[in-house]
């Protein structure tokens, strides 16, 4: 369980859990906010009507421009959040991956937003070959068009969230950590296959002071990878889609195409080019010693950043054949027009074909 509250009013302690992005960001919201009046009632309180807010927010930190587009009430969010755990005797936690990319000078202003409180950061990591392999990944289900090689080139994917300056572990610790001691830097390694499926929970639960086993945490996994035919298909998909707005990507292209009618396809793991390997490897020992030096607080296994070797050994993208691409697309029209049709209750259009 969490302290008792500060007796100068205002929350004890504030998490922040800034991602990284693809290191099980998305099963541990989904076991907080699944979870967020049990939480309430163990003294930790997750600010703002819901996740989206927590997006906003970290955006809004960044001061990113045009963010009204996204809604009218996002900007402003960051502060709506401050002001609302300002105002609690429990502990505060905010979760958004898009927080790591704030630059050191917004990351300081984060951490100062809480002025008497005992301000945490939490960043969940896995290896660099990893992280950047799925990145892309999510920059194409979210409307992108990139192909990896010009985003290993240093072009980004889709946006400063799908980017280097958000894949690099060691860059995003310098910027985050410079106004915080370092037993309050919190880094959970994400789990790798053959440990506990709820690892993960339990030690993030371990850094908020809860009980892991008084929550519900998802059975499966959340997010799907696609496989690289299927990638490969939405992004070109994707070329000839109209400009949408981040809610309707999130609907249409994200939650319909990729992660309902594409992830039911046969797959294939993707892969990173072998050509690659030496500038991940230097990123993972970057990051590793940096968390080494500084005396991080380390939950799971830091040598799992440089020694798992899984993401370059799936099938390169410049393999996909126009066959297999022709085959998948096929596969997912058809399942369109079978939406569609169940969707409008088996009523036929008509056209200048019917009788």
């Amino acid at each position: 369980m969490s302290p008792g509250p500060d007796s100068r009013g205002g929350p004890r302690r504030v998490f922040l859990h800034i991602g990284l992005p693809k290191t099980g960001t998305t099963y541990l919201q989904q076991v907080v906010w699944g979870n967020r009046d049990r939480l309430r009632a163990a003294g930790l309180v997750l600010p703002g009507f819901g996740h989206r807010e927590h997006l906003w927010a970290a955006l809004d930190l960044q001061e990113r421009p045009r963010l009204a587009r996204r809604h009218p009430d996002a900007p402003g969010a960051w502060q709506r959040l401050v002001d609302e755990g300002a105002g609690q005797s429990a502990d505060v936690l905010i979760t958004h991956e898009f927080l790591c990319g704030a630059s050191a000078a917004q990351a300081s202003r984060a951490v100062a937003s809480f002025p008497g409180a005992e301000v945490h950061l939490v960043v969940t990591a896995r290896d660099a070959a990893s992280v950047v392999s799925a990145g892309w990944q999510e920059s194409v289900k979210n409307g992108g068009t990139v192909d990896l090689d010009s985003v290993l080139a240093g072009k980004a994917a889709g946006g400063p969230e799908f980017s280097m300056r958000t894949w690099d572990l060691a860059a995003v610790l310098e910027r985050w950590t410079r106004d915080l001691p370092a037993e309050r830097v919190h880094l959970l390694v994400m789990p790798g296959a053959g440990e506990p499926r709820d690892l993960h929970w339990r030690h993030f639960a371990e850094v908020l002071g809860v009980d892991p086993d008084e929550f519900e945490a998802p059975a499966e996994a959340v997010n799907p990878a696609l496989g690289i035919v299927q990638i490969e298909t939405l992004r070109l998909v994707n070329k000839h889609l109209p400009p949408y707005s981040a809610q309707e990507r999130g609907v249409w292209i994200r939650g319909y195409l990729a992660e309902d009618l594409l992830a039911r396809q046969p797959s294939e793991r993707g892969g990173l080019p072998e050509a690659y390997r030496d500038r991940f490897d230097a990123m993972d020992r970057a990051a590793a010693r940096l968390v080494a030096e500084r005396g991080f607080h380390v939950l799971g296994d830091l040598a799992a950043l440089t020694g798992r070797r899984v993401a370059g050994a799936g099938r390169l993208p410049g393999t996909v054949t126009p066959e297999e691409l022709l085959e998948s697309a096929g596969r997912l029209v058809a399942d369109i027009v079978a939406d569609v049709r169940a969707s409008t209750h088996d009523v036929v259009p008509r056209s200048r074909g019917s009788l």
